[in-house]
């Protein structure tokens, strides 16, 4: 049995564009962390500080968007436990798109660097510089962002197994131009 519900156009395009910037975010993340102080790492910090902002202004939108529109049902051959592990992890991903670009700002604020979005706005510090502070926010925003990894393997790994496995439509509630009639 295929469910038939389709997330709204909107949580679609938001969902996609929120996950392509985690994963542009998340390898300039690892890479910048890597390198020494040099005027590289100063442009790959902003860009990682921009797509962060960005991140933080989507997951505002998705939350007020997915407050006032329910997401289709779960198809009713789908285990309890499922069911539960669903929810739970869609709402750590929630939590996490919050959190993470949270947890950065915090940091930058701890450690003296100010964020400017797109290098013309600048943000205000959340806090005020503490280097102790900074230094256990960056452990912080880090742990968040494995977290968040896992979580995302687990996200894709179930849709996949959905789609490819059990052949019951969730994956195409948000990839609009699979052919659900296929997924039998």
């Amino acid at each position: 049995m295929t469910t038939s519900a389709r997330y709204t156009f909107t949580a679609i395009r938001l969902h996609w564009l929120i996950a392509f910037l985690i994963f542009a975010a998340f390898p300039i993340g690892l890479y910048m962390s890597d390198l020494e102080l040099s005027p590289l790492k100063l442009q790959l910090i902003s860009y990682h500080k921009w797509l962060g902002v960005t991140i933080f202004l989507l997951a505002v939108a998705r939350l007020a968007w997915r407050a006032k529109h329910t997401p289709p049902p779960l198809p009713e051959t789908m285990l309890a436990w499922q069911r539960t592990a669903t929810h739970a992890v869609h709402h750590l991903l929630y939590l996490l798109i919050i959190a993470i670009p949270l947890s950065g700002w915090l940091m930058s604020s701890a450690k003296g660097f100010q964020t400017v979005y797109f290098g013309v706005l600048p943000l205000p510090d959340l806090i005020g510089k503490d280097k102790a502070l900074g230094d256990i926010l960056k452990e912080v925003h880090e742990l968040l962002n494995y977290g968040m990894l896992g979580l995302v393997i687990a996200h894709v790994g179930a849709a996949l197994k959905h789609h490819f496995i059990d052949r019951d439509g969730i994956l195409a509630r948000m990839l609009p131009f699979l052919d659900k009639e296929n997924t039998r």
